[in-house]
């Protein structure tokens, strides 16, 4: 057997492992409620603060990275003198409070990225974030305590098991919550009832804090909010902004003046539903020069001469592209919009009803995936405004539209445009330098200079497909412009997704909390390493890191290849999950670590690291899928093998997941290089973390080895 010194953390004895075998059902049943409460907490903190702090909307990953600090700082503190998971109920009070304190602090404007309602970057900004990233982490610090204790009580693999169990029924029972009915109320009442069946003391004192939450909690609520799967969504007169609107009037489509409705997301405006008809409105109503100015910026794609008759309009959104099109004479108009309470709402408060109309079909998905399998021959594929309130996915930091805003996906999509037609993008341009590249990106993708349009910082971008085609100089009250700009703006693509970046960089404020949290992680590790740092530590940390970077790079990876869709980003997850599971449920068969699992494990790396995504792209639905399901998952399997075999031989095996999970949290930080290397070349970064696991296992088979030597 590949056995290792006790002095590097590595092996545990044969009785240590019969006591633990000993230990009764209770523990595994523990074990498998903390990680449901931990993942199931996590996940809705993660929903839950972007939609009272507009702050945290474009840091959502941080938070998860938090939260793996917390659990690991926790499960290193296992055998602190105080039982810190009594008092658990504080500790989310703490950080619910502080969340709820922080409620209306603005994201700042960083200079080299593009964000919609900020206010300056002050350092109360800074301040908050750090702050709320510290108190996130605080919070799961009793649960990273409490699984520490139970690692202890169990055989490894077996603790290691019921932890992934619980971690997969809770990613599982959170996606349905999610998306059948989310609520923080009844989030933190399911996570109430898991601390009073584990807790050991049952204080009347955390029933009345878990109770005051939940009160408190509630009230801070809107009257008729919404959540869908990606958003927090209100709905309002644009006369009463503060007076949320549950139900539209009856006989809304036909009436004479109809309200126009502000859909606001996250709390900041998203887009309008009304009729921008101005033959509905008398001229003297209050809202008919607004309609009039909004019904001058959606005609225009309409009014350049180009034939409009199959329309695709991706980003839908409430449906005024739509709407628009149809007044126009559009005959067969195709409408895609990722939300579907995006669009349910539009069929609720929309006076025009376009998603009602038999002339129109609604694609509830994302735009780049309706790309790949959309028939050609549209005269206009139109661009309407798409979403960048929020990430993807709490693993990565690309936004929700990075796919959709590249120049492969505008290449895509113009070859869509039938041979009269034209491609036509709208876009809000607060920088300077963002409709530059904007331009630079169109004529990238589509081999020439795409005829802009300006109003007021709203920005057309017109490519028609053929370059004879002639355009007017004005429509309405929109003129031609050429775009310029002293900076040279990097372009989009799919290795770098990032639009609302000016170049390659990562920005200050991301680099601020990054440096705060590894500055406390490290103050952390300095107060909680105990008897010192052994080589396992940095084992299994490297393994922790290499892991966090491939499913962050799988999720970015199939959302690339099937669309930035909920379902997409947590099925990902759960085949991750399932994937560990089965290799620790293989490394109870296997006798010992051995050397030979790096080699497959490389070996999948360089097969994701040679084949371009590209050609992944030009394969069948049925070839990414299997690409997806099985070669995407190969090095997960290994690494995993890797992990479960040494981890059962660990001597402290909470202070090992702990190490796993602080090793996690820095792979999240280095997902940020991304902004500046590209998405493709973190496969760097996790080949540099398996190699280091490598060389520390070498190293220690020669420390054991040298002893034996010496005694020959």
């Amino acid at each position: 057997m590949n056995q290792l010194p006790r002095s590097e953390g590595f092996s545990a004895t044969a009785s240590e492992l019969v006591v633990r075998d000993r230990s009764p059902f209770r523990s595994k049943a523990q074990i498998f409620a903390v990680s449901f409460a931990a993942l199931f907490l996590e996940l809705m903190v993660i929903r839950w603060v972007p939609s009272i702090i507009a702050l945290i909307a474009y840091y959502a990953n941080l938070m998860l990275l938090s939260s793996f600090l917390g659990l690991g700082a926790g499960a290193l503190c296992r055998r602190s003198k105080w039982q810190l998971f009594d008092w658990f109920p504080a500790f989310v009070a703490g950080a619910l409070g502080s969340f709820l304190l922080c409620r209306g602090i603005v994201v700042g404007m960083a200079s080299s990225e593009m964000r919609f309602h900020v206010g300056d970057l002050a350092l109360l900004n800074a301040v908050v974030l750090v702050w709320i990233f510290a108190a996130n982490a605080l919070m799961f610090v009793p649960l990273g305590q409490k699984l520490g204790e139970l690692f202890e009580s169990m055989p490894p693999l077996s603790a290691y098991g019921w932890d992934l169990a619980g971690g997969l029924c809770g990613t599982l029972a959170f996606g349905l919550f999610s998306v059948a009915f989310f609520s923080p109320v009844v989030g933190i009442a399911i996570v109430a009832m898991i601390h009073f069946a584990v807790a050991q003391r049952r204080l009347p004192s955390s029933l009345a804090v878990f109770l005051g939450l939940i009160v408190l909690l509630g009230m801070s609520g809107l009257r008729g909010e919404i959540w869908s799967p990606y958003h927090h969504v209100t709905v309002s007169r644009i006369e009463t902004p503060l007076l949320v609107e549950r139900a539209p009037p009856a006989g809304l489509q036909t009436m004479r003046n109809p309200p126009i409705y502000r859909v606001k997301v996250n709390q900041f405006s998203y887009h309008y539903d009304g009729s921008f008809d101005v033959g509905r409105y008398d001229s003297h109503h209050r809202d008919a020069d607004f309609v009039a100015t909004m019904a001058n910026q959606y005609r225009l794609p309409y009014e350049l001469g180009i034939p409009h008759s199959r329309v695709l309009v991706v980003g839908a959104g409430g449906g005024a592209d739509v709407a628009m099109g149809l007044a126009m004479g559009a005959r067969e108009i195709d409408a895609v919009e990722i939300d579907p309470v995006i669009v349910d709402l539009s069929r609720r408060f929309n006076a025009d009803a376009p998603y009602s109309d038999p002339r129109v079909k609604v694609h509830v998905d994302d735009a780049r995936a309706f790309f790949t399998r959309a028939r050609p021959g549209y005269d206009l594929v139109a661009f309407g405004f798409l979403d960048s309130q929020a990430l993807f996915s709490s693993m990565g930091n690309v936004r929700l539209d990075g796919y959709v805003y590249t120049v492969e996906s505008l290449r895509a999509a113009f070859r869509l445009v039938s041979d009269q037609g034209a491609l036509v993008l709208s876009f809000y341009v607060p920088v300077d330098w963002l409709g530059p590249k904007l331009s630079r990106m169109l004529t990238e993708a589509t081999g020439r200079e795409p005829t802009i349009y300006t109003h007021d910082r709203q920005t057309i971008f017109v490519v028609p497909k053929l370059p004879t085609q002639q355009l007017p100089y004005a429509v309405g009250a929109f003129n031609r412009a050429r775009l310029l700009t002293e900076a040279r703006p990097d372009v989009s693509t799919d290795d770098w997704p990032y639009l609302y970046l000016q170049r390659r960089s990562i920005p200050a404020d991301y680099l601020l909390a990054i440096g705060s949290l590894l500055a406390f992680s490290a103050v952390t590790l300095a107060l909680l390493r105990g008897r010192g740092t052994a080589r396992s530590d940095f084992h299994f940390g490297l393994l922790g890191m290499g892991f966090l970077l491939i499913e962050t790079k799988g999720i970015s990876d199939c959302t690339l290849f099937f669309g930035a869709t909920w379902f997409v980003t947590m099925a990902v997850i759960v085949g991750v999950l399932l994937m560990v599971m089965a290799a620790n449920l293989v490394a109870t068969h296997l006798r010992s670590f051995a050397f030979w699992l790096y080699v497959p494990l490389f070996l999948g790396l360089a097969l994701l690291a040679v084949v371009p995504r590209e050609y992944v792209l030009g394969l069948t639905f049925a070839g990414r899928l299997l690409w997806t399901l099985v070669l995407v998952p190969m090095p997960v399997f290994f690494a995993g093998l890797i992990f479960s075999t040494t981890f059962r031989s660990a001597e402290f095996p909470a202070r090992a997941f702990g190490s796993n999970l602080i090793g996690a949290m820095i792979g999240g930080f280095c997902e940020y290089l991304a902004m500046w290397t590209g998405n493709h070349r973190l496969m760097l970064i996790i080949a540099a973390a398996y190699c280091g696991s490598l060389l520390v296992m070498i190293a220690s088979r020669r420390s054991s080895a040298s002893p034996a030597a010496a005694t020959a």
